[in-house]
């Protein structure tokens, strides 16, 4: 089968898995005081992290349009698409209405969209399974059933160095941010399973709350031998290969892969900060 992965730049993937797995990204529109960014290949991600901690308005995003999904639905190959939470951004939602004027106006093409209820390298590993079940020759209505399974049996986990833009983004409150700060308190945080950001622990001290996330990776995911392990980190390489070393002396994952995380993600977890998920 003939097929093409469009994703939304929350996505987290290598220039070569995107070429391995046929993935168009759709960038999202990044904002810092009065300067835009477009999220994509051209992002020097560091100088953006960089202008974002100097910047005294807090960051925002613009989803894409639905005619930027639009237009990377042509062609004829099948179309699977990614998107981050729909309880997190309107990019689901202008994929969907895309899809729709799509099929209304061209027709004759599948496409379908999968609200990855993640975000980061959550959207990453849901892009390698559809990639792994296309190159199976299964049918697409297959795929999306297998897809949407893998999808709710997903963790989610992420551990920042830092609060303070995830609370100036409306993410988390003010307040707690600031205690959490004072105390140097590190929340382990992730997906509730339905797409919405949820706070799994409260550690004192990074190193305490770096071991502790790999001690959850255990209590809360099964069969990890069957599965893939993504990390993604913001401008600190070191610490995800320390992660996966770690997970390795502990479980046996099928696969463990590790991206840098581009302007999007980078604006929620800020320098230091990891996104894992499984």
């Amino acid at each position: 089968m003939k097929y093409k992965i469009v994703a939304d730049s929350s996505c987290d993937l290598t220039e070569e898995m995107k070429k391995e797995m046929n993935v168009e990204i759709v960038p999202l529109t990044l904002q810092l005081g009065e300067k835009e960014y477009i999220d994509d290949e051209n992002l020097n991600v560091r100088e953006y992290v960089s202008d974002m901690n100097q910047c005294k308005t807090p960051p925002k995003s613009a989803c894409p349009s639905p005619g930027e999904f639009f237009k990377r639905y042509l062609g004829d190959e099948s179309v699977f698409t990614v998107t981050l939470s729909s309880k997190l951004s309107g990019t689901y939602n202008s994929a969907v209405i895309a899809k729709n004027k799509f099929v209304e106006e061209i027709g004759n093409k599948f496409v379908h969209v999968f609200d990855s209820m993640s975000a980061s390298v959550g959207e990453t590993l849901v892009c390698i399974k559809i990639a792994e079940l296309a190159q199976k020759d299964l049918g697409e209505m297959e795929i999306v059933e297998k897809v949407t399974n893998y999808i709710n049996g997903m963790k989610t986990l992420f551990l920042l160095e830092s609060l303070d833009h995830l609370a100036k983004a409306g993410r988390l409150n003010h307040i707690v941010a600031k205690i959490a700060s004072v105390l140097s308190i590190k929340p382990i945080m992730g997906s509730n399973g339905e797409g919405n950001i949820k706070l799994f622990e409260k550690v004192r001290g990074y190193n305490r709350a770096f071991n502790r996330m790999v001690d959850l990776v255990g209590e809360t995911g099964e069969k990890l031998e069957d599965k893939i392990l993504g990390i993604a980190h913001c401008n600190c390489p070191d610490r995800a290969e320390k992660f996966k070393e770690e997970v390795e002396k502990k479980y046996n994952f099928k696969d463990i892969v590790i991206v840098n995380m581009s302007g999007l993600s980078s604006t929620y977890a800020d320098d230091g900060g990891l996104v894992i998920a499984f």
